[in-house]
């Protein structure tokens, strides 16, 4: 049997080597056909203590941990590349800045 795979957005990391993973998927409403965001939060098993509120990770389903933990962190996904958000600059960003800050 194979495990399940999720991927999700980190939202907690204050136990040490727990974080908490919010996982969302789209279902569509059966009667309004409106697509709606569900979401739901897996305590997953972080052994560095790698991971901070805002990375983009995948979970892999294993065997239990703990009461609440039966999930383990493979790493951050392709897109997410750990941080979400980072501080670093777009080249287009900076380069309007760079034309803008010598007109004054």
């Amino acid at each position: 049997m194979s495990r399940r795979i999720l991927q999700g957005v980190v939202v907690s990391h204050a136990c040490d080597k727990t974080i908490v993973v919010r996982v969302e998927r789209r279902v569509m409403h059966p009667i309004y056909k409106k697509f709606i965001t569900h979401s739901k939060k897996y305590a997953a098993h972080d052994e560095h203590n790698r991971w901070h509120v805002g990375d983009l990770v995948r979970i892999e389903e294993s065997r239990p941990i703990s009461k609440r933990k039966h999930w383990v962190v493979l790493g951050a996904t392709e897109e997410g590349g750990g941080r979400r958000g980072g501080s670093a600059e777009t080249p287009a960003a900076a380069e309007t800045t760079e034309t803008t800050g010598g007109a004054a």
